[in-house]
């Protein structure tokens, strides 16, 4: 069963809905044994990375998701804040330590002339890897709100958004992966997005 990580993120109801609708059975657990039997995991999260991390951490979580996803190969999805938390660290607020799943920092989207951060709305997904389950999402607008960003290698990227720099959309290491944006507020193209994750690449 696909597990959504209960640390009291604010869109874990949305994205357990958008799961609902589609029919897929999903589990909200902050427990260990149920996280470690799961078929795949979901990371959801809005707000600051600082506190989230925080609260993974008061929870115990942070080993218990390294252990399942490097040692038990079970794939996992971030969405949003849940995406940034993969990365080794991120400057928003302070300096805080990631996951370190996905190599790669979190800093301020940078103010351009015309643009207004935070990124708030849609914007069109440009597909950056030839071979994945999620080639669909090329040219694609799906929905975001943020106003910090990945910066990490190119090879990690499914697909990027341009925001007066070249903006990390949906990125991917092994068996983690992640989207900045809210596929559970993207429309049919969000909805496959989880259906795709839950039927291809959760085995």
């Amino acid at each position: 069963m696909l597990s959504i990580i209960d640390y009291d993120a604010g869109n874990t109801f949305n994205v357990i809905k958008a799961f609902k609708y589609l029919g897929i059975e999903v589990q909200l657990t902050d427990n260990p044994e149920k996280i470690m039997r799961s078929s795949g995991l979901i990371l959801p999260g809005v707000g600051a990375f600082g506190p989230a991390m925080e609260t993974l951490e008061k929870k115990n979580l942070i080993g218990v998701i390294k252990e399942a996803v490097l040692i038990n190969k079970i794939p996992l999805l971030g969405i949003c804040l849940g995406m940034q938390m993969l990365f080794e660290k991120s400057s928003e607020y302070g300096n805080h330590k990631g996951l370190g799943l996905i190599p790669g920092e979190i800093s301020a989207i940078p103010e351009k002339s015309g643009l207004k951060v935070p990124q708030m709305g849609w914007n069109e997904n440009h597909l950056k890897k030839d071979e994945t389950d999620f080639e669909f999402i090329a040219n694609e607008y799906t929905y975001f709100v943020h106003s910090y960003y990945a910066v990490c290698d190119k090879k990690y990227l499914i697909s990027t958004v341009d925001y007066g720099v070249e903006i990390p959309a949906m990125v991917q290491s092994k068996n983690v992966f992640g989207t900045q944006f809210h596929p559970e507020k993207s429309g049919k193209v969000g909805l496959n997005i989880l259906k795709t994750f839950s039927e291809k690449v959760v085995k």
